[in-house]
C-alpha cells in the first residue's frame, strides 16, 4: 500500500470565516515546517503548483503586475481565468483573483518554519467544500515539501476520498452552517 492510499485527512481545523455583509472570505491557517522561502516556491512557481494546487498556472506568480492564466484542475469542464497579480512581496504576501475570487496568501516564519494564512473570498453556499478542499491542498502541499508527494487531490478525485464528507460536515458545523451545501462539481440544473 503506498502513501496516497493510506492517507486520510485530519479533523477539520485552522479554519474560520469573515463575514461581510453577504461577502464570506474563508481564512485557513497551516503551520508548515519549511522557511518561507520554500513555502513562496511553492505558491508561485507553476512545476511546484502542478503538485498540490486546484489549478495550473501558465507562468509564475510571483511578480506583482504580471498577468498569469489559471486552468482549474478536476472540474468536469476546466475553466480558464486570466489574473493579474496585485501584489507579491516575496517570501510574504501574494494576492490576485481566480475566477472572479479573490485569494491573499501570507507567509509568516514561525517556530522555524512557515504559519501559511489563506484569505479566499468564496461563495457561502461552498464554503464548508472549499475549507475541505484546501485542507486537502495544504496536506498535499505539506507532503510535497516533505520530499514524500502523494500527488494532486482535487475535485471529484477529493469527494471520493475517505474522509471528505466527514469534513465537510465538520467544516460546515465549526462554522454553523446547517450542511455542507450542494457539491460545486455538481452539474447545474
Amino acid at each position: 500500500m503506498n502513501d496516497r492510499e493510506q492517507y486520510t485527512p485530519g479533523p477539520a481545523s485552522g479554519a474560520r470565516i469573515e463575514k461581510d455583509g453577504e461577502k464570506w472570505t474563508l481564512v485557513l491557517v497551516r503551520d508548515l515546517r519549511h522557511s518561507p522561502e520554500k513555502v513562496w516556491q511553492a505558491i508561485t512557481e507553476p512545476q511546484h503548483l502542478r503538485e498540490w494546487a486546484p489549478f495550473d498556472a501558465d507562468a509564475s506568480l510571483a511578480t506583482a503586475g504580471s498577468a498569469v492564466k489559471l486552468t482549474t484542475v478536476g472540474a468536469p469542464k476546466p475553466m480558464v481565468a486570466e489574473t493579474k497579480i496585485t501584489r507579491a512581496e516575496a517570501p510574504r504576501l501574494l494576492e490576485y483573483s481566480w475566477g472572479g475570487q479573490d485569494l491573499r496568501w501570507q507567509l509568516d516564519a514561525a517556530g522555524g518554519g512557515t504559519r501559511l494564512t489563506l484569505w479566499h473570498n468564496i461563495d457561502r453556499r461552498f464554503i464548508s467544500w472549499g475549507a475541505a478542499g484546501w485542507h486537502l491542498c495544504f496536506d498535499v502541499l505539506d507532503r510535497f515539501l516533505d520530499n514524500h508527494p502523494l500527488g494532486r487531490i482535487v475535485g471529484p478525485e477529493a469527494m471520493k476520498l475517505e474522509g471528505w464528507q466527514r469534513l465537510t460536515a465538520e467544516y460546515a458545523k465549526q462554522f454553523g452552517l446547517e450542511s455542507a451545501g450542494p457539491s460545486p462539481m455538481a452539474p447545474k440544473p
